[in-house]
């Protein structure tokens, strides 16, 4: 098969739509612990949002604060809404992460989210924005608890955990796996992610960001 053609930042930005899934991949040490403690092909996932009259932004939980939240305005660490544009150059540049772009279909007759969808996905930012990061045992602990289907009360939130919570409230996901199944992995077209609605992710599709 033909590799997807890369596309640049601008136009994948230009392309994105509620639900569409934004996964990450690093050779930091810290990328290399995320993959090993979860067994992902990526370290790092997060969703767009793009609502009227506001620039596409990525709904993701990072330990970095380099960038404003636009649901609090405030430089935080952990759940954060992010400028996407801005997001992706700060993970390519500043982080050394390749990009990939996965296209949510589904579920509305037009392709896109419903209104409804839309207000679900504003209550889970009003809910989880500011929750903080787990550190590394607590993410290895929450993920082998999730592979046991036990869910975690922890107020800590790993980037899977949150995309899972927002399509679980999208009614993308169904309510029998605990947010701390998923991994980025999750999202990754290797895994087979069970999507509600007749909804479905396309093929990764890279996503040329300059180096800087």
């Amino acid at each position: 098969m033909t590799p997807p053609r890369a596309l640049p930042l601008e136009e994948a930005v230009e392309l994105t739509r509620t639900g569409d899934v934004w996964v990450f991949r690093g050779a930091s040490l810290a990328d290399l612990a995320i993959r090993a403690v979860t067994n992902a092909p990526v370290n790092h996932v997060g969703m767009a949002v793009v609502l009227e009259d506001l620039p596409p932004l990525l709904w993701h939980a990072e330990l970095g604060r380099s960038l404003p939240d636009a649901w609090t305005g405030r430089h935080q660490r952990g759940v954060q809404l992010h400028d996407l544009r801005d997001a992706v150059v700060i993970w390519r540049q500043r982080y050394g992460q390749r990009a990939w772009l996965r296209q949510l279909v589904g579920p509305a007759d037009d392709g896109g989210v419903t209104r409804e969808i839309e207000d679900a996905v504003l209550r889970t930012v009003a809910r989880y924005d500011g929750r903080p990061f787990p550190t590394t045992r607590g993410l290895a602990r929450g993920w082998l608890s999730g592979r046991l289907r036990r869910g975690t009360a922890a107020e800590t939130v790993f980037c899977a955990e949150l995309v899972a919570t927002t399509y679980a409230a999208m009614g993308l996901l169904p309510p029998d796996r605990p947010r701390n199944w998923y991994d980025p992995g999750s999202f990754w077209s290797g895994d087979d992610l069970p999507l509600l609605q007749g909804a479905t992710l396309g093929d990764e599709i890279p996503v040329d960001v300059p180096a800087g």
